[in-house]
């Protein structure tokens, strides 16, 4: 149980505050076993727990983005934020976001760092066979919550892309206000389009093949990505840059790299290769975004950050390739249908 000599908190209470009804029943249940096990471990966790109530405390008093102030003589208002959010060159990082944009993001951190504090604890008792089932659960949550920060990190992007309308731009800012002022929401509350696509995506490892991507897709397909994300890469009159960074979701390897593959099979006369014969090509481990059957979102976020690099570098440089990730394609497409939020 949560409660202790240290710190007691109700169900409702604590539920309410820091983590949703799923999440509490979740955490109870992983700490009652892990507690009886590894009492050492459940100290631990249960610091965790005041962490993550502390910083959601801290977030909870700041004043909501949307409500106008003044400061040193100027206003504040949330088309201001807004307009400054759009001018966002990217080169400032976090120093020029709000501090509720930068305490929300802190949270969402503390919270992963929790979850996989969690997972970590559960994973580590095999005897039980409660704990497998805990474990697997964790796992879910913790993914959903990198889910939620990869979708922050890729409007944010957005902003400070030259090519992306203002119009775009300005919706983009608008809903990362939304997420700024409100730290229950979660990905599936404002995306559930990416959200499929990551789910799905974290529940296959590509096997290279011809580096055609029908095998990969068709894999998409049966882990349950939604058909809107699947048609909206199949549809006709798509662009290059947006097959290619396709092409980098389904592999997990940048532009440059497929290029380099492609050219290496080209030379040996490979019909098919293999990730072990690619990773040799490449001089990299190509991670595995699933393994024994249990999901690693950080490596999912692993690869969103080397491919949205890689894009910001064609960009700058006036290289050849895509200049945003498949996942920027696709929400520049839901901003503008107004499918987000």
């Amino acid at each position: 149980m949560l409660a202790s000599s240290q710190m007691a908190y109700s169900a409702e209470a604590y539920a309410g505050s820091v983590l949703d009804r799923h999440e509490y029943e979740l955490v109870e249940r992983a700490l009652s076993v892990v507690a009886a096990r590894h009492p050492e471990d459940a100290e631990i966790l249960r610091n965790l727990v005041i962490d993550l109530k502390d910083m959601s405390s801290l977030l909870d008093r700041q004043r909501p983005l949307r409500r106008p102030t003044a400061l040193g003589g100027e206003s504040r208002t949330e088309s201001g934020l807004i307009a400054h959010l759009v001018a966002i060159d990217g080169l400032s990082g976090d120093l020029v976001l709000p501090l509720k944009a930068t305490l929300s993001r802190t949270y969402l951190l503390t919270k992963i760092a929790f979850l996989r504090g969690f997972v970590k604890a559960t994973s580590a008792i095999e005897d039980v066979s409660e704990c497998r089932n805990l474990c697997t659960e964790l796992r879910e949550e913790q993914a959903q919550s990198i889910y939620t920060l990869l979708a922050e990190e890729l409007l944010l992007a957005l902003l400070r892309k030259p090519d992306v309308l203002l119009s775009t731009k300005e919706r983009a800012a608008d809903q990362l206000i939304t997420i700024w002022d409100d730290a229950a929401l979660e990905i599936n509350d404002f995306a559930p389009l990416l959200e499929s696509a990551w789910h799905a995506r974290n529940r296959i490892n590509s096997e290279c093949g011809a580096l055609l991507g029908a095998s990969e897709t068709f894999r998409l397909v049966c882990e349950d990505c939604r058909p809107e994300v699947l048609d909206f890469f199949a549809r006709d009159g798509m662009s290059f840059d947006e097959s290619a960074a396709f092409e980098e979701f389904l592999f997990n390897m940048t532009h440059e790299e497929l290029v380099t593959l492609r050219q290496a099979m080209h030379d040996q006369n490979m019909k098919t290769a293999s990730a072990k014969w690619a990773a040799n090509v490449l001089g990299r481990t190509i991670e595995e975004l699933e393994r024994s059957h249990q999901v690693d979102s950080m490596a999912l976020y692993r690869s969103y950050q080397r491919r949205q690099l890689a894009a910001d570098f064609r960009l700058m440089a006036g290289a050849p390739g895509p200049r945003r990730t498949a996942e920027a394609y696709l929400m520049v497409y839901l901003l503008d249908q107004q499918l987000v939020g």
